[in-house]
């Protein structure tokens, strides 16, 4: 099984969201907050000329000249990001495709928009494969791990799926 962004961002966030994506239990089409974040997606790709590229299991919002860019609504989950790029610039390195990292955070209400810049490493290499490695043992668990309420919780998409 090829780990995907998706996969990764979940694993960071939370291991139950992970399990049950990852075993096809989809209910974000469901999420305010998803549907916010595809809307942004959109948006980004029509002001940029260079859109979302799909390269086997991952989907890059933007690659330039220098960099490859993930865009994302809000900085709440910061690592989880990170690791979902740190996926992405490994998967274009494999390919012969040398970029650095570029986070842009696009959120509401907010003036000035965060952005974090990240290269990757022979050690983050590393842990992406031990990573990969715990992913796919936990999707091949027969049942989720047990949910552990957070109050990220609420704006999941999985939210009434585990409390309800």
């Amino acid at each position: 099984m090829k780990v995907t962004g998706t996969l990764i961002n979940y694993y960071f966030h939370c291991k139950r969201q992970c399990w049950l994506f990852g075993n096809r239990i989809n209910l974000e089409d469901n999420s305010e907050d998803v549907q916010i974040g595809r809307v942004l997606h959109e948006i980004n790709y029509d002001q940029s000329k260079c859109g979302e590229v799909s390269i086997e299991n991952i989907k890059v919002d933007k690659i330039t000249k220098d960099y490859l860019v993930e865009v994302k609504k809000s900085d709440s989950d910061t690592e989880a990001v990170i690791w979902q790029l740190l996926l992405y610039l490994k998967t274009l390195k494999d390919k012969g495709i040398f970029r650095k990292g570029k986070i842009e955070f696009v959120e509401k209400n907010k003036s000035n928009n965060r952005i974090i810049y990240r290269d990757l490493t022979e050690k983050d290499e590393g842990e992406l494969d031990r990573i990969a490695s715990e992913i796919e043992e936990l999707l091949l668990a027969d049942l989720p791990p047990k949910a552990e309420y957070d109050v990220k919780c609420k704006k999941c998409a999985y939210y009434e799926y585990c409390y309800i």
